[in-house]
């Protein structure tokens, strides 16, 4: 025992294959103390920190990373999801069967309850478009249904929905919103903006509806070795309230996962004025519950044809996608937030959207200049080599999916075409920059499983074996950087979490294989969380592992 300890640890995890991070490697065990790792290295040298209360947690020859870090995800949304029909391509492979499920759902339902499903890609329906109003009033004439597209940017309403919200053919479409006609009907979908038109008639959830969800989302990424996440939009759902009910949640130990939030800021919904008026600027928390960024949505998603390109989609030369605020509108509230002391994580995926959000950061900080500020770019889907430079010199980080190359590149190749797509979410590009991309999920829109994404890292194939630019992979080293040190990192507490060396907390992710050694096909299809530690505690242990 070194000289002057006077005290032992409360956990030593031995016997297992412990990658702690990029730079620290492999070692066979780590001992815990008060939450935090203590040490590392053998199992014998470990010894020295054992003590008569010293747990031994065996790993048995399991792997062992960081806990993982989902950088941006929606978990109250994941939560209350989580009993909605599951129309993503999986589960609903063809019109019929999505429309089979809404079918059973309004026969086991009382009329007049909202019926909601979300996960379907038009592009992978058998029929290749969105479902439509009149099927969906065939199924559920009673319901007031919503099926919403798995980006979340677009959805389909029927004809209750429409009547409950007071939408008509008349209506008011907003500024960068849709609400399509064909022939003056409507069709049933509703993207962007005008989406909260047609949402505004749903029931909000309560508080004790949020804090069921965050709990049931929380331990489903625990069970997937996820100790971290990014919540994107906090007041989303239930504006300035979902502040309370984390705090309830935590209050009442029913927050899982440690969470950082990014408080919505868009206009007429944006919580940013309470939030700032309480004093819940960006680092205001602890290490389970903390304040962290400011979201804007600039544009919607590839898939969808809403992401704001500079030139037109395939097929269609009259849409370039969605700007949904002017130059002038999007700089203004990107100064106040700034001003504010907030860091700011906004949206943009097209190139278009994300040109207009890096000039709005570089005039926010020649304003008021901060080296260490850490503007993000949530998505940064298709970003040129100009505007990486740009990125570079002025301190901007994005915050890519890399798991929508496995679930959505396929679509990017169809409304895109080959040359804007397969260069998408180019994740080498921006590493070897030192822009240190996060990952994450966007759960509900894809999937919180982790190992999708990181196949997609090490391979860079859609889900159907298209190759989206070879050049863009990563090694496994690489790829649990990304999830582990650099999610950390973009949230500015690199010191904190994000590695298992001493001083940081002890948030450990057990790992069926070996992913050092592992081909990334038995990562995707063969691998599974076995136990999740958080702050020295097992939060998480799969039965008959």
């Amino acid at each position: 025992m070194p000289a002057g300890q006077s005290f032992h640890a409360d956990m030593i995890v031995h016997n297992g294959v412990i990658w702690c991070g990029m730079a620290e490697g492999v070692v066979d065990a780590l001992a815990i103390w008060q939450g935090k790792v203590l040490a590392t290295g053998t199992r014998q040298e470990m010894e020295t920190y054992r003590g008569a209360g010293t747990q031994l947690l065996d790993l048995q020859g399991q792997f062992a990373t960081p806990g993982l870090n989902d950088a941006h995800l929606h978990l109250i949304s994941v939560g209350l999801t989580l009993n909605w029909v599951d129309a993503t391509p999986q589960a609903a492979p063809t019109l019929e069967s999505l429309l089979g499920a809404i079918k059973h759902q309004a026969e086991s339902t009382p009329a007049g309850t909202w019926i909601r499903a979300r996960g379907y890609d038009q592009t992978k329906l058998d029929t290749g478009r969105h479902p439509l109003r009149a099927e969906l009033d065939a199924v559920a004439p009673h319901h007031p249904v919503m099926v919403v597209r798995a980006c979340g940017h677009v959805s389909i309403f029927n004809s209750e929905a429409f009547r409950l919200a007071g939408v008509d053919e008349k209506t008011t479409v907003p500024e960068g919103g849709l609400i399509e006609q064909v022939a003056g009907v409507l069709t049933g979908l509703v993207a962007e903006n005008a989406q909260g038109l047609v949402r505004a008639a749903i029931p909000k959830a309560s508080t004790d509806d949020m804090i069921d969800a965050i709990e049931s989302a929380g331990n489903l990424l625990l069970s997937y070795g996820i100790t971290s996440i990014m919540d994107a939009a906090v007041g989303q759902v239930a504006g300035f309230d979902e502040i309370r009910a984390y705090n309830l949640a935590k209050l009442n130990n029913r927050l899982p996962v440690r969470t950082w939030l990014v408080l919505l800021g868009d206009p007429n919904v944006s919580i940013v004025p309470q939030s700032y008026e309480a004093g819940l600027v960006s680092g205001v928390g602890d290490d389970m519950l903390k304040v962290g960024a400011v979201k804007i949505f600039l544009d919607g998603s590839a898939g969808g044809r809403t992401a704001w390109m500079g030139s037109p989609y395939l097929g269609d030369d009259n849409n370039t996608g969605v700007q949904i605020l002017s130059d002038v509108e999007l700089e203004a509230l990107v100064l106040d937030a700034h001003t504010k002391g907030y860091q700011l994580a906004c949206h943009a995926i097209g190139d278009a959207a994300i040109g207009q959000l890096i000039t709005a950061y570089e005039k926010a900080l020649e304003a008021i200049p901060d080296a260490d500020r850490r503007h993000r770019i949530e998505h940064c889907g298709f970003s040129s080599d100009a505007q990486h430079q740009r990125m570079v010199k002025a301190g901007i980080y994005p915050c890519p999916q890399q798991v929508f190359i496995y679930d959505f590149g396929d679509a990017y190749v169809s409304v895109l075409g080959e040359e804007r797509a397969l260069s998408s979410y180019p994740l080498k590009t921006w590493k070897d920059l030192g822009l240190k991309p996060a990952t994450g999920s966007d759960a509900p829109v894809c999937h919180p499983n982790p190992f999708p994404n990181i196949y997609s890292m090490l391979t860079r194939k859609t889900a159907k074996g298209t190759v989206m630019d070879a050049r863009e992979r990563v090694s496994i080293e690489e790829a649990l950087q990304v999830y582990t040190e650099y999610g950390a990192f973009s949230q500015k507490l690199e010191t904190v979490k994000g590695r298992l060396i001493p001083g940081q907390l002890a948030d450990i992710a057990v790992f069926s294989r070996n992913m050092l050694t592992a081909s990334p096909e038995d990562i995707l299809n063969d691998t599974r969380c076995t136990l999740a530690i958080r702050g020295g505690e097992v939060v998480f242990e799969r039965q008959n592992a």
